[in-house]
């Protein structure tokens, strides 16, 4: 896997925090850092979301693929599915996530509790890249809510 990312700022301007990574896959995601009050050319313009959110929505689609994907292996009939991240960072560098909480929303017909309980520990313990790398240093929680479709 491969991923390319490049300053915006440095085509002349040389300034903001705006980065554009391209994808090994051919696909252009935007970034950008939060704007700064006290030093303005170090901030970002608030144009794209910031790197970490990347990391934490990366993570999110990874679980959630995986939970869809084990579903429907088991031949259940799922409709839907989000996965809600809440997170906390480390309050000094490197601020890694410390805490974070998912909360899936499966939507199908006759799916029992259980085979959705099964599938998000899967994703945890098992497939889910993001998830497994990321509880190295946070503390990772779920619950769901199943949703009759």
């Amino acid at each position: 896997m491969e991923c390319t990312v490049s300053w915006t700022g440095a085509a002349g301007t040389q300034s903001g925090m705006g980065f554009i990574a391209e994808t090994g896959s051919g696909h252009v995601l935007a970034m950008d850092g939060a704007p700064d009050a006290v030093k303005p050319e170090n901030g970002g313009k608030n144009l794209a979301p910031r790197p970490m959110e990347t990391v934490l929505a990366g993570t999110g689609g990874c679980t959630a693929y995986d939970v869809v994907l084990i579903l429907k292996r088991g031949r259940h009939d799922v409709r839907g599915c989000s996965v809600k991240l809440s997170s906390e960072r480390a309050e000094t560098e490197p601020k890694v996530f410390t805490k974070i909480h998912m909360h899936f929303t499966v939507t199908g017909k006759g799916i029992p509790a259980s085979a959705v309980e099964r599938a998000i520990a899967m994703s945890h313990e098992k497939y889910c890249s993001a998830s497994i790398m990321l509880g190295k240093t946070a503390d990772i929680t779920n619950s769901f809510e199943l949703l009759e479709a």
